[in-house]
């Protein structure tokens, strides 16, 4: 398996551990697909981590209307242009990321970043082919947790 942040641009990191710091360093608005208003489902504590850390997040899902008092939205292009969508977190099984990775291409998102399980290596490489920052099989929460100890 390739490095899944690998890249062939050279602003963009060449490395997973650096593709994920780039992300959070860089990026503040983050688009959740998958989002749960069910406090014990995984995109629901992701969502209250970054917004905890300072992150605007806004939730994807078409079966609700709000998330931790945030409007959600049915798909990614539903998302308000002036929204800014930097990074697309992806909270949806493996067979269903590539249609969002395109998406993401799609909106102008400026990185896309794949939950933990959720791999995809052909959507990734169209994600850094179109330019996108790629992190796959990792969560942000976690990410910010190692990054705070």
């Amino acid at each position: 398996m390739t490095d899944p942040a690998a890249s062939s641009d050279p602003k963009l990191p060449a490395d997973i551990d650096a593709a994920v710091d780039f992300i959070l360093d860089r990026y503040r608005t983050f688009a959740v697909v998958g989002a749960s208003p069910r406090s014990w489902r995984p995109s629901h504590g992701v969502m209250q981590t970054l917004m905890a850390n300072g992150f605007d997040v806004v939730p994807v899902n078409p079966t609700c209307d709000e998330v931790l008092g945030r409007a959600a939205y049915p798909d990614l292009a539903s998302i308000p242009a002036d929204r800014g969508i930097e990074v697309v977190d992806i909270f949806r099984r493996s067979q269903f990321a590539g249609g969002h990775v395109d998406e993401a291409i799609a909106v102008g998102a400026a990185a896309v970043w794949m939950q933990l399980g959720v791999i995809d290596e052909a959507a990734a490489q169209r994600a850094r082919d179109a330019g996108l920052a790629v992190v796959m099989d990792r969560c942000p929460a976690i990410e910010l947790r190692r990054r705070s100890d």
